[in-house]
Formats: C-alpha cells, structure tokens, sequence
C-alpha cells in the first residue's frame, strides 16, 4: 500500500527524523484536531522508532486532562482551543515521555464547531523542549474545509519541529 502522505511530507519527515536521531533526542506529540497526523506521518519513516516517543490524541477535554494533565481551570476559563491549552499540553507531554521536544496541536477543523471568538481555522500550537521555553502559536487558516486546516496545521507542527533544532 503506498503512503498517504505526498513526498514532500515524507522527505521533511525523513530529514527531522534523522536530525533528531542525530543528537540522540526524541520526540512526542500532544494532537486534538489533526488526531494523530503528525504521528502517523512521522512514523511512516523506518527508524522512526528511535526518535518518536509516544503520541497523545486528546480530542476531547477529558483526555486533554487525563493524558496530558491539562488543568480543568484552564479548560474552563480559556476552553480547548487557546494558547494556554496548548501549552499545558505540550508540557503535559513532555512531563509525560522520555522526549526531548514535544509538540501539541489544537484548533477548530470545521465545518462545524467554530464561533465569531474561535472561528473554523484557529488552529493553537504548543511546543516544548525539555530545559528549554514552551513556544506558542496561533495560526488563523481560515475555513480552507477540514481537510485543509488539518493539512495546514501539520505543516506547522513540523515547521515547529523543525525550529527546535536550532
């Protein structure tokens, strides 16, 4: 069965892949809207195993919580879909895993689900690096379809990625 991700998807995978092998560091990702695409793309690489640590998918809040120890205070006064939910899941993920980088994803894919604050296409992405500062940021794709802000959103998480090995 061939890939479901195109070669460029693949040759980015294969090149973070071998740096984070590299430097002996390994990686984990928190996801809720692109519900484990940034794993699955990772791991269709051989030699994944060395790099990849774990993937969380927590779409709902109670994973969120469970899994990656997302406050509920946080959840309720900023919702699922923000910078500091983002952030205690990509820090969640890290105290959670052997990685050294880990990278969390959260957003509104559509069709449904959006509101005038949190329209379809905000997409909030954490990523940590163990001794290091929790970066964020907030992408507004818009409503490309969901298909498309998911694609949109692993882009970023690999370009995320990819910054922390600098």
């Amino acid at each position: 069965m061939p890939s479901p991700f195109d070669d460029s998807l693949l040759a980015r995978a294969t090149a973070l892949i071998k740096a984070y092998a590299a430097r002996g560091e390994m990686i984990a990702t928190a996801e809720s809207c692109t519900g484990g695409l940034v794993s699955a793309l990772l791991t269709e690489i051989a030699g994944s195993s060395a790099v990849v640590d774990r993937g969380f998918v927590t779409y709902s809040n109670e994973a969120k919580q469970d899994l990656l120890g997302v406050p509920l205070a946080i959840l309720a006064a900023h919702g699922a879909v923000s910078e500091p939910t983002a952030r205690a899941m990509a820090e969640g993920a890290l105290a959670r895993s052997r990685a050294h980088v880990t990278v969390a994803i959260t957003g509104v894919a559509g069709p449904g689900g959006g509101s005038v604050e949190k329209p379809v296409g905000l997409v909030h992405f954490g990523c940590a690096r163990r001794g290091g500062e929790t970066q964020t940021i907030e992408k507004r794709f818009g409503d490309l379809g969901r298909t498309e802000v998911r694609r949109a959103a692993l882009l970023c998480a690999l370009d995320l990625l990819e910054g922390r090995l600098s």
